[in-house]
């Protein structure tokens, strides 16, 4: 039972960590696309 419970954890840290990046990744093309907007 503590594998599984352990297991669970894991995936759901993996999956929020993979967010987290992806829409921190996504905020930064963001910003930069507005830099090249600006400048133009």
């Amino acid at each position: 039972m503590k594998e599984s419970s352990t297991k669970t954890w894991l995936k759901r840290l993996g999956v929020a960590g993979f967010l987290f990046f992806f829409i921190k990744g996504l905020v930064w093309i963001a910003i930069f696309v507005g830099i090249g907007k600006c400048a133009l």
